[in-house]
């Protein structure tokens, strides 16, 4: 799936929002392991990462040219500063409808207006690839993103109490979202 579009960032400057391709690869990288240092809301921490460029570059190629998938990067002063994707949930007919979303932005990145750019980028691309539902999930400590969501009309269908275990020693719930796009 393909996506290109500049955007004008709270603080006056702009940004590149586009699909990432195989050519992505290192700055994509880059970006996942530096994102996934900076916070304790994502999936894993930076040090977990078992992906390789070969793994990356086939992922992202295979995003690049799917119909209904897609991972895209926010560039600042071409410089990889956020992504976001959609993911289909299954092909079957019963789940066909249902894709997951994801977005991070490096922490100096934050309140200028890209994670809501990419999110709504992503709803843009799932309604274009025919989805009628888009689920994530969201630590429930993370206000900032849960106010995003619930700004562009992801409701709460569900919470998991012991959804992660932080290196803190905390569980960490995380509240279940979905937007409905064919309302």
């Amino acid at each position: 799936m393909h996506y290109q579009k500049t955007i004008r960032l709270k603080d006056g400057r702009e940004a590149l929002l586009r699909h990432a391709d195989g050519s992505d690869t290192k700055e994509v990288l880059e970006l996942f392991c530096r994102a996934h240092g900076e916070t304790d809301y994502l999936t894993s921490y930076a040090d977990e990462t078992t992906l390789t460029e070969e793994g990356e570059r086939q992922f992202l190629a295979a995003k690049a040219e799917s119909e209904n998938e897609i991972e895209l990067i926010a560039f600042m002063d071409g410089k990889a500063v956020g992504s976001a994707g959609i993911t289909a949930i299954g092909k079957k007919y019963k789940i066909r409808h249902r894709a997951t979303f994801g977005v991070s932005v490096l922490k100096d990145y934050w309140g200028l207006g890209i994670g809501r750019a990419l999110t709504e980028a992503c709803i843009e691309c799932a309604k274009a690839a025919g989805y009628k539902q888009i689920e994530l999930e969201v630590v429930s400590e993370n206000k900032a993103a849960i106010s995003l969501y619930r700004s562009v009309g992801f409701v709460e269908y569900g919470r998991n109490p012991k959804a992660f275990f932080s290196r803190r020693g905390v569980w960490q719930e995380n509240l279940l979202m979905r937007l409905e796009l064919d309302q």
